[in-house]
């Protein structure tokens, strides 16, 4: 959820320099005085030298041409899992969640009460369930994964899931830490709609999901690996907080309706039945 070069700025065409010397000489051949028809001598000429590019045209796209560099303070301190590259779109497929209010009184709970561990965990803003990793997609191939995506899913139901289990999760590369709730029921449905998206993914060479993976929601997340300060007693004491937060059956049961997949800036939707 990481340009190639643009080549320098140059004439499309000698002619439009002035001409190349055999168009020249071959102008002069055919140039003599009327009623003559070229009959004469050719005379040499020098060629026309070319006209230095302007250094404004030759630096109109150099901001273009230049690499782009992560800033990430700009980015909460998150680091890429891959770098950017111009053409490569970062693409996943996701379930929506929509919450009620209350849950994220208890998000709020969960949060405070990290900090007496010296985690400063940061609010998630928009809640998911993931059914593939963040891979790189070619501008040109989105379209047509979308579409294979959209045949592979077609003929799911909507369904719920419930999501209680308190659980600190890393990405791939360790830099983050994440709160979450696993999912402990609604896991065998989330399983088939992973096997389709693993199919489309096959489809495109790309890498398909985690191995017996830990469906969850996350609540929040931390720069780097803190999952020694997490685990244990802050664990056990953040899911006391949910088991004994009002209305939390209710709460952390969730329907899923529809499947999402987010591509750079562009995003999908595909309605389940």
């Amino acid at each position: 959820m990481s340009g190639a070069p643009l080549v320098g700025y140059s004439s499309s065409s000698e002619d439009e320099a002035g001409g190349s010397p055999a168009a020249a000489g071959r102008r002069e051949e055919g140039a003599g005085e009327p009623g003559t028809h070229g009959a004469g001598p050719a005379q040499t000429s020098m060629p026309i030298p070319r006209l230095p590019v302007p250094d404004s045209v030759l630096n109109m796209f150099r901001d273009q041409e230049e690499e782009v560099t992560d800033d990430s303070i700009k980015h909460g301190g998150r680091v890429r899992n891959f770098p950017h590259e111009r053409g490569n779109w970062a693409t996943y497929v996701y379930l929506p969640c929509v919450i009620q209010e209350e849950l994220l009184e208890l998000q709020e709970l969960l949060v405070s009460h990290a900090r007496r561990y010296a985690v400063l965990l940061t609010a998630m803003e928009e809640f998911h369930i993931s059914l593939s990793q963040s891979v790189v997609l070619r501008y040109h191939w989105i379209n047509p994964l979308v579409q294979s995506l959209k045949e592979h899913v077609a003929s799911f139901y909507r369904f719920f899931c419930t999501a209680s289990q308190v659980k600190v999760y890393t990405n791939q590369h360790r830099t983050r830490t994440f709160v979450g709730l696993e999912v402990s029921c609604g896991h065998s449905q989330l399983l088939e709609l992973v096997s389709e998206v693993d199919k489309v993914m096959e489809e495109f060479d790309l890498p398909t999901f985690y191995k017996n993976p830990s469906f969850h929601i996350s609540l929040a997340w931390c720069v780097g690996d803190l999952t020694d300060k997490l685990e244990g007693q802050c664990l056990q004491e953040l899911q006391e907080i949910v088991d004994g937060f009002e209305d939390s059956a209710f709460l952390l049961r969730f329907q899923w309706d529809q499947i999402r997949c987010r591509s750079g800036n562009k995003f999908f939707s595909f309605p389940l039945r």
